[in-house]
């Protein structure tokens, strides 16, 4: 029991201490504003954040950023939940900051979610902000951060320190002596002497009248109709592995789609294909958005949207931010395709 009980502690420490988001996050943060969703604007900064975690406590850095208009440095703390993983980071003070005359700096506390997805390491969640003058609400909104490599800044000396140390889970040990074998003889089973019970003779089935044939009810006709099979499928899309990444349905036909780099402006060059028809050629994911609009015709309302990466950029794979707009809901889709896998998102038109 004892050694059940040591192989059962070192599995939940391991996965304990497994989890560590020590390095460098990039990616964006947007505040939630209705007007400027209203006139199809958004109000959306770069993000990077460089953490240097010790236990399930870190330290971090966070700097925030917009073309020109404003630049800004915290220093940050916060923690993770080592079961959850949701990770709280709160901005302490700002360092640096250079904006526009008349403008305030607000600082912010996150509440993220940590993912992975094979490889890429994510956390997304929401923000809250106060204006550091006057400690007035600042706005909330979305954030979502990339684990990435390199900084678009300089990594910072303390960690680059964290770095220097071996891994949480590295110095975890458990010195456990060797369970003791026991020679305790084993009872031999009770041998009683069990009623014998006579055997149950089966009863003859019944004889029935045949019922009457259960009358065929047609099967319904299918809510989403699929559009017909195009007579020419690219050979980018039949050639390669096309992976369903999410499935929308939606109760307006009109779909508004925006495309985004996924963090780092690294050449990301992508094509987009609506029912196998291209409607998007090898263009590069930046800060400003590809647009793609979708009508639902009447007699379609089934669209298969296949991003396909026609390159990998300077850091692989391929990544990018879907924003989508159908009627009055939102959606964010993150999607990574590769040179052998292209992502497909499926909207489904349901009459309300």
């Amino acid at each position: 029991m004892r050694f059940i009980f040591t192989l059962f502690l070192a599995l939940v420490l391991q996965g304990v201490m497994a989890q560590d988001i020590t390095g460098i996050w990039r990616g964006h943060f947007r505040q939630t504003n209705r007007s400027l969703q209203l006139l199809n604007l958004e109000d959306r900064y770069r993000f990077e954040v460089q953490i240097a975690q010790e236990g399930k406590n870190f330290k971090a850095v966070t700097y925030s950023y917009k073309t020109t208009e404003f630049y800004g440095k915290a220093d940050a703390k916060g923690a993770i939940h080592t079961g959850t993983k949701k990770v709280y980071l709160e901005e302490l003070k700002i360092v640096d900051v250079r904006m526009q005359i008349g403008n305030d700096a607000c600082i912010m506390t996150c509440f993220l979610q940590y993912t992975k997805n094979g490889n890429e390491e994510f956390m997304e969640g929401t923000y809250v902000s106060m204006n550091t003058r006057d400690s007035s609400d600042c706005g909330r909104g979305t954030v979502f951060l990339r684990k990435v490599t390199t900084s678009d800044f300089y990594k910072e000396p303390f960690l680059t320190e964290r770095e220097k140390k071996p891994k949480a889970e590295e110095s975890v040990r458990i010195n456990e002596a060797p369970p003791i074998a026991r020679n305790n003889p084993q009872k031999p089973p009770a041998t009683g002497n069990k009623p014998v019970q006579p055997p149950v003779k089966p009863k003859p089935p019944a004889s029935k009248e045949p019922s009457p044939a259960a009358p065929v009810i047609p099967d319904p006709e299918p809510e989403f109709r699929k559009p017909a099979a195009p007579v020419v499928v690219p050979p980018v899309i039949k050639d390669r592995e096309n992976e369903v990444v999410k499935t929308f349905t939606v109760t307006t036909r009109q779909i508004s789609i925006n495309l985004y780099d996924n963090g780092t402006i690294d050449k990301d060059t992508v094509s987009v294909y609506l029912n196998n028809r291209l409607v998007v050629s090898k263009k590069m994911l930046s800060l400003s958005p590809i647009t793609v609009n979708i009508d639902l015709a009447e007699e379609n309302d089934y669209v298969e949207l296949v991003m396909v990466a026609e390159n990998l950029g300077e850091i692989p794979p391929n990544t990018s931010l879907m924003l989508v707009k159908a009627g009055n809901k939102q959606y964010e889709v993150r999607i990574t395709s590769t040179e052998q896998k292209n992502a497909v998102v499926v909207f489904k038109y349901q009459r309300e």
